[in-house]
């Protein structure tokens, strides 16, 4: 015969089996998976364990921390580790475990030790900077070329954050009197999304790197947990494969984050960065105060010298200029003697040949200009007979257009009998102009006529 219990049987037997086991509380080592606070007070948590190899999760329970215990551990947890008690954390917890026959099986957690997670936290943070170095990642940023006069500043941070107004006022008001140009691209600073938000404003700064010189991630202060996204592979990778070099003023009293490691430079406050950057900026201007001093020092000795060599090329010159010119003057006057000696002798040779040349010169000159002349006095004929064959023509042309005009002569047709009629001084050319009563004036060939309109006839009958 089938031996059969009921559910509740079971179940307070699963329960009796627990408490004889395990009648004494346990340290238990798991990852929070989720943490819920409700109104009472009490912290419901979900508590797992994950493949090393894999990071899948190989076992999961539901815990409890009521509302008394919960009151006293979280500040005790918190204050010692510089985090939120919160999802993702691997905790070392002193639990009871319990079975109810109606909710199943849970834990009851009755302490905590906070070193543990201290541990765990540190032991990630060097496993990280274990594989930044591994990856050979590590130091670029620091490797990336930092600008003689970093101007063009893109800013990472929150718009309403204390730290970033510090270190506006701080750059912009600087006592030197330094111009920057400020471009915030505004990200979350703390809390689950800080890390996603982070890298998206390096990627937005990416794709206008040519124009910055300089990047910087700046905050305020704050707790530890609030900072923990700075202790990100993820965050850090990218921080550290930036083309630009990158300024960290991320506000860590204690401790620095694997992204001041892997940055360009970390300063402790955003104050410090812009302090930083006008140091920088000063130490340009100095050098090239330097720089200004000695190129002028340099000059005046080098004029000096010039002047020196100069006066005594001077002075050589001068006497130098002197011997030549005495050596050069005898060597004309020889020349001159010889060069008039030998111009006589062509001169006297030559003479009776250019005698020839000139009568000759003479003939074909008067031949050619009687030519000339004949010619001229050709052209003038010619010249003559057509200006008075276009004159004939032009005045033909003259006449006609007179005639013509002497026809369309407004007075000439007035004298055939036509009249033209005003009306205020403006020519009538239709009878619907007239209206009775209007006063008109009719103009003819030598007077005008003034009258009355007392009706008017639209036929053409007549009046």
């Amino acid at each position: 015969m089938i031996k059969k219990i009921t559910l509740l049987e079971l179940n307070r037997s699963i329960q009796d089996t627990l408490k004889q086991t395990f009648s004494d509380s346990l340290w238990i080592v798991a990852e929070i998976s989720e943490l819920k606070v409700n109104r009472n007070g009490h912290c419901y948590i979900e508590l797992i364990e994950k493949d090393i190899v894999n990071d899948s999760i190989i076992a999961k329970t539901r815990a409890t921390i009521w509302a008394f215990t919960y009151r006293m551990l979280k500040p005790y947890f918190e204050n010692t580790t510089g985090h939120t008690l919160s999802s993702g954390l691997k905790v070392l917890v002193q639990a009871n475990i319990e079975f109810h026959e109606l909710y199943g099986f849970s834990l009851n957690i009755t302490d905590i030790d906070p070193n543990y997670t201290l541990g765990d936290l540190a032991k990630k943070k060097f496993e990280i900077i274990n594989q930044l170095r591994d990856d050979g990642i590590i130091d670029m940023n620091k490797d990336v070329v930092f600008p003689i006069i970093p101007q063009k500043i893109a800013v990472i941070s929150s718009n309403t954050a204390a730290g970033y107004q510090d270190f506006v006022d701080q750059l912009l008001n600087n006592s030197y009197g330094y111009s920057y140009y400020l471009k915030l691209f505004p990200a979350i600073m703390q809390g689950l999304q800080s890390e996603e938000s982070i890298i998206a404003a390096l990627e937005s700064i990416f794709e206008n790197e040519e124009f910055f010189d300089v990047v910087v991630i700046i905050r305020g202060g704050g707790s530890q947990s609030d900072l923990s996204c700075f202790d990100s592979y993820n965050l850090a990778s990218n921080v550290a494969q930036f083309p630009l070099p990158i300024l960290t003023g991320i506000g860590h009293d204690k401790d620095e984050s694997v992204v001041d490691i892997v940055s360009h430079k970390k300063l402790k406050t955003p104050t410090a960065v812009a302090e930083f950057i006008i140091s920088k900026t000063n130490e340009f201007e100095t050098q090239l105060e330097i720089k200004k001093e000695r190129i002028e020092l340099l000059s005046s000795d080098y004029l000096n010298n010039l002047k020196t060599d100069l006066a005594l090329a001077a002075s050589n010159l001068s006497s130098l200029t002197k011997e030549n010119l005495n050596k050069e003057s005898f060597e004309l006057k020889l020349y001159l003697e010889k060069f008039n000696s030998k111009l006589n002798a062509i001169v006297t040779k030559n003479s009776r040949q250019i005698t020839d040349y000139k009568s000759s010169l003479e003939i074909i000159t008067e031949k050619t200009i009687q030519a000339k002349q004949n010619n001229i006095s050709t052209l003038k004929n010619k010249l003559e007979y057509k200006s008075n064959s276009i004159i004939q023509k032009q005045k033909y042309f003259l006449n006609n257009k007179e005639d013509k005009a002497n026809l369309l002569n407004p007075i000439t047709i007035l004298k055939r009998g036509y009249s033209l009629t005003y009306k205020n001084n403006k020519l009538v050319k239709t009878i619907d102009e007239i209206n009775q009563k209007d006063v008109l004036i009719t103009k003819l060939f030598n007077g005008f006529i003034r009258s009355k309109v007392e009706s008017k006839n639209t036929n053409n009958t007549g009046l």
